[in-house]
C-alpha cells in the first residue's frame, strides 16, 4: 500500500494536489527607479505599467517560491520569454508575434527550496508602440514558465513601450479652400501638418463668401483605426475631441483664429501599417452647421508623434536609437536631448 501511494503521489501529484507547487514572480532590476505610465486596458480602464523604449535592455529576476517547504518540485525546465504580439479581436485564436525571445533559466531537474534566477534581454528591439484599440491590441510582456508534466506554472508581466521621434524643423502648413458654389467659400489654414502629442494646433478660418446662415462651427479630432486586409478590412472612427470655433453667423471677410491644445486628449502617435496588421490615423474635421441643421465638413489628415520627455542621461543613447528607428525620424542623440529641453522649458 505504501508503494502504491508513493507512485500515485509522484506520478500524479498535480492531479491529486498532494505534491509540490510554486508561485512565480517577475521583478525588474530597476523597478524602483523606472518610470511608470498609464495605459488603457481592453476593458477601457487605465492601469500603470513600467515604461520602456526601443533598444533598451530588459533585465531582472524570476523568483520561484515553493508552497510546501521541504518537498521537492520536479520540472522539465524553467524559462523566461520576452514577447511582442498583435491580437486582432475578430481573430482571437491567433496571436501574431513580431518579437519572441527566450532565455533558459534552469535545465530539467528538481527544486528543493525557493530560488531566484537572473535574466537579461540585451538591447531588445521594440519597434512599435503599445496600443489598445477598438479592434486590436499590441502588447509586450515577460512570461516566466516552470515546465511541468501535466500543467505548467506561468506568470506574465506586461510592460508599455513608447516610440520616440523628432521631425525636421521644415513642417509644411495645411491650407485648403472649401465651399459650395455661389453659397459658401471658406479658406482654412493650420500652422503645421505634423504635431507632437503635447503640441498646439494653431490656425485661422477665412470667410470669403457667406450666403447661407451658419449657426455653428467646430473642429473635431477623429481617430481612424483600420484592421485587417483585403475584403476583411474594418474601419473604426472615434471622435477624440470637439472644439467649438464659432457660435453665430459669420460675415464675409471675417477671420476666426483656432488654438487647440492636444495635451488634454487621449492620443497616440500615428501608426501606419503596423506589421501589416493595423493602422491608426488622425484627422482634423472642420464641421459647419446651418440653421436648417445641414452639415458641411472637410477632413484633413495630420501626423501625430511622441516627443521625448526629459531623458535620463543613462538612457539618452538608447532613446536616440529608438527615435531613429521610427519612420520619418531624423533624430540623433543631441537632437533628442534638445527636443527634451524644449519640452521641459
Amino acid at each position: 500500500f505504501q508503494l502504491f501511494l508513493s507512485f500515485s503521489c509522484g506520478g500524479y501529484s498535480c492531479f491529486f494536489s498532494f505534491g509540490q507547487s510554486a508561485e512565480i514572480d517577475v521583478v525588474l532590476n530597476d523597478a524602483e527607479t523606472r518610470k511608470k505610465v498609464e495605459h488603457k486596458t481592453e476593458d477601457g480602464k487605465k492601469d500603470k505599467y513600467f515604461l520602456f523604449y526601443d533598444g533598451e535592455t530588459v533585465s531582472g529576476k524570476v523568483n520561484v517560491t515553493l508552497k510546501n517547504p521541504g518537498k521537492r518540485l520536479e520540472h522539465y525546465g524553467i524559462k523566461i520569454e520576452f514577447v511582442g504580439q498583435i491580437e486582432l479581436y475578430y481573430d482571437r485564436g491567433n496571436h501574431h508575434e513580431f518579437v519572441s525571445l527566450v532565455k533558459d533559466l534552469a535545465r530539467p531537474g528538481e527544486i528543493t527550496q525557493s530560488q531566484s534566477f537572473d535574466f537579461e534581454f540585451t538591447h531588445v528591439e521594440k519597434p512599435y508602440e503599445s496600443y489598445t484599440g477598438q479592434n486590436v491590441k499590441l502588447r509586450y510582456f515577460l512570461r516566466a514558465t516552470v515546465v511541468r508534466r501535466l500543467n505548467d506554472i506561468t506568470k506574465e508581466m506586461d510592460i508599455v513601450v513608447h516610440t520616440l521621434s523628432t521631425y525636421p524643423e521644415l513642417n509644411s502648413s495645411i491650407k485648403m479652400e472649401v465651399g459650395i458654389e455661389d453659397c459658401l467659400h471658406i479658406e482654412f489654414e493650420y500652422n503645421k501638418s505634423k504635431y507632437h502629442l503635447k503640441d498646439v494646433i494653431v490656425g485661422k478660418i477665412y470667410f470669403l463668401l457667406v450666403r447661407i446662415k451658419i449657426k455653428h462651427m467646430e473642429i473635431d479630432i477623429i481617430k481612424r483605426e483600420t484592421t485587417g486586409t483585403g475584403p476583411s478590412v474594418y474601419h473604426e472612427n472615434d471622435t477624440i475631441a470637439k472644439y467649438e470655433i464659432m457660435d453665430g453667423a459669420p460675415v464675409r471677410g471675417e477671420s476666426i483664429p483656432i488654438r487647440l491644445f492636444l495635451a488634454g486628449y487621449d492620443l497616440t502617435p500615428t501608426m501606419r501599417d503596423i506589421n501589416k496588421k493595423f493602422s491608426v490615423r488622425y484627422y482634423l474635421n472642420l464641421v459647419l452647421i446651418d440653421e436648417e441643421e445641414r452639415r458641411y465638413f472637410k477632413q484633413q489628415e495630420i501626423t501625430l508623434w511622441r516627443k521625448g520627455d526629459v531623458v535620463r542621461k543613462s538612457m539618452s543613447h538608447q532613446a536616440a536609437i529608438a527615435s531613429q528607428r521610427f519612420e520619418g525620424s531624423a533624430a540623433s542623440e543631441s537632437a533628442l536631448e534638445q527636443a527634451a529641453k524644449e519640452e521641459s522649458g
